[in-house]
């Protein structure tokens, strides 16, 4: 009997054509096989350690996501040094020098890849001016600058892979009461909230307020007091996931604690990491391409746009205080709301 061929991951993403659109995947850069001349390792070393000590220009501590994002900046500059034979420290990465990495590494990466690792490495180059008193690559007009890529359109996820993905987690089922599934149904239900996935990381017991339908979210960026923060309206289905969810987590040996998401198997408080490794495993379960987290905020965007909220409400409920930021997360489905609301009028005359 000839074996059967296995069913290719279908795309979870939401199609303005009605073809299936293909995610690519990320690109990862290679783990280091060589940290180079001794000089440069230990410079690597205390700058991640002055990342950690120092705050950023608002006046607050780096988060360790853009800690580990500008070292890996410099770590990529080391490995290519090393690549090219480059036996001299940092400092002797002149603008010149670095003309020549940032085209080595746009022959690979592309205008987007490369746009990002010239802004993470700005920092370093700061760092190193002020350390090391060397001129800076960044201050020279011969610096080549790469903008990042034009008419950039955000993800959004389609309806079938969010109803697919909640079925896989047991699809809100009172009979559903394994912890690690019930908690997952709960994350996706307030994924598809809007919430940016560093806050619903941070969500606190204290930020629920389910007997009003209501989630309080603590400003990352900006105010970050006490009791500030916007509310977020949730949806009925929601309401009850959570409320399942604060039932299963009273089983959790650590159910003590302040923070709403626990890890499974009694592990502490969830993990960006782990958050990725949940949504991308039930993501595989329903048989779909992997995703981020952060896409379910772009599809929050367009279902609230397409629901005809207006711009501003979805402004505040999302935080967004730039006009601009609505604009780039709704961008992916502009033409077929647009399409929709014209057709909707039906006949004109």
């Amino acid at each position: 009997m000839a074996a059967r061929k296995p069913v290719p991951a279908r795309s979870p993403l939401r199609s303005t054509t009605g073809k299936t659109t293909t995610l690519r995947a990320v690109q990862s850069l290679p783990a280091d096989t060589d940290q180079g001349a001794d000089e440069r390792a230990v410079t690597l070393s205390e700058y991640a350690t002055h990342l950690r000590a120092t705050n950023n220009k608002r006046g607050r501590p780096y988060q360790e996501k853009t800690v580990t994002a500008y070292v890996k900046a410099a770590h990529t500059l080391n490995r290519w040094m090393t690549a090219e034979a480059m036996a001299e420290d940092f400092t002797a990465a002149d603008t010149d020098t670095l003309n020549r990495f940032f085209r080595a590494y746009y022959n690979q990466h592309g205008q987007g890849g490369t746009n990002t690792l010239q802004r993470n490495l700005r920092t370093f180059l700061a760092w190193l001016e002020d350390e090391y008193d060397t001129p800076n690559p960044y201050r020279d007009k011969k610096l080549q600058r790469y903008a990042p890529p034009t008419m950039v359109k955000p993800k959004t996820l389609s309806a079938e892979f969010v109803t697919d993905l909640l079925k896989v987690t047991g699809n809100g089922h009172p009979r559903v009461r394994e912890f690690e599934k019930v908690r997952d149904h709960a994350i996706i239900r307030v994924l598809t909230e809007g919430l940016r996935a560093e806050e619903l990381l941070t969500l606190k017991l204290e930020y629920l307020h389910l007997e009003q339908g209501l989630l309080q979210v603590v400003p990352l960026k900006e105010a970050r007091a006490s009791g500030e923060g916007r509310i977020i309206p949730l949806q009925p289905k929601t309401v009850v996931a959570l409320t399942r969810y604060l039932r299963a987590r009273e089983s959790h040996k650590l159910s003590g604690g302040e923070w709403l998401w626990l890890g499974s198997r009694n592990r502490g408080r969830l993990t960006y990491s782990g958050l990725y490794r949940m949504v991308n495993r039930r993501a595989k379960d329903a048989g779909y391409d992997s995703v981020s987290p952060h896409q379910f905020r772009h599809t929050f965007a367009d279902d609230l746009l397409s629901s005809g909220v207006s711009e501003g409400d979805v402004m505040t409920v999302a935080g967004w205080k730039d006009r601009t930021m609505l604009r780039r997360y709704a961008a992916d489905m502009a033409t077929s709301r647009a399409v929709k609301a014209v057709q909707r009028m039906g006949d004109r005359y």
